[in-house]
């Protein structure tokens, strides 16, 4: 946020220094006054432009109405040395809490789906769920040697959300991924312990064994995920 804010600020001030009074400008027809506020100098550029990167910030989150009000005052507070209504601890708790509850709301239809899912798919032949909630079925039996979490381990995989659609698959990058077990989800890291070297599994990962409740990069938040995993290699911790 500190370096939209700089780079609006800059911005303005490039803006200021070429739009200096007295410069010719081409005769025109009257314009008619405006309502708006005016920004009048510097100061009002940058003040406004602040409004603007935070607001903005915000709205992406996900925050839609705010008291602007105390928004107001919570500044002047700050910038005027005063006492404010709460400190920096709590204030970053309730920003916490705030945006947990945002997102909670935003993925709920999401998280709803995928529970709904995993209830079904349980009772199909050949998947087994784990205690943990996931849930998988054997494609392709292997008979070498099992990794452990502090084990690296090589493998091809397809990854698709619930409705089918893929959203990243080494396969189409015709290259293999190695990675430690103890850097991943915890849906691949419990999975592929279950996996011998020339297996071929399919997981069923319950978002709280994904990604969580919160986006992810392409992934929406409480999104249940789908893996199609071919264990290639195991690398041992020296």
């Amino acid at each position: 946020m500190l370096k939209s804010t700089l780079f609006l600020l800059a911005l303005v001030s490039t803006i200021a220094i070429y739009a200096q009074p007295g410069q010719a400008k081409p005769a025109g027809k009257p314009v008619a006054k405006s309502s708006l506020p005016v920004l009048k100098n510097l100061n009002d550029s940058a003040s406004y432009a602040v409004g603007v990167s935070v607001a903005n910030f915000y709205k992406q989150q996900g925050v839609k109405k705010l008291n602007t009000a105390l928004v107001s005052r919570a500044i002047n507070d700050i910038l005027g040395n005063k006492k404010p209504l709460i400190d920096d601890a709590a204030a970053n708790t309730v920003m916490n809490n705030y945006m947990t509850l945002l997102q909670a709301e935003k993925s709920k239809s999401t998280i709803e789906a995928g529970e709904k899912f995993l209830e079904k798919n349980k009772l199909k032949p050949g998947v087994i769920t784990t205690a943990s909630g996931l849930q998988y079925e054997v494609i392709k039996e292997g008979t070498g040697e099992k990794p452990t979490a502090a084990d690296s381990v090589t493998c091809h995989y397809r990854g698709t959300f619930l409705d089918g659609k893929g959203f990243d698959n080494s396969y189409d990058r015709g290259q293999p991924i190695t990675f430690a077990l103890s850097g991943v989800i915890p849906g691949w890291t419990e999975g592929l312990q279950l996996m011998s070297v020339g297996s071929k599994y399919k997981f069923y990962i319950p978002y709280k064994l994904g990604y969580g409740a919160f986006d992810y990069m392409t992934i929406p938040g409480g999104s249940m995920l789908t893996f199609e995993v071919e264990l290639l290699e195991v690398r041992k911790k020296m």
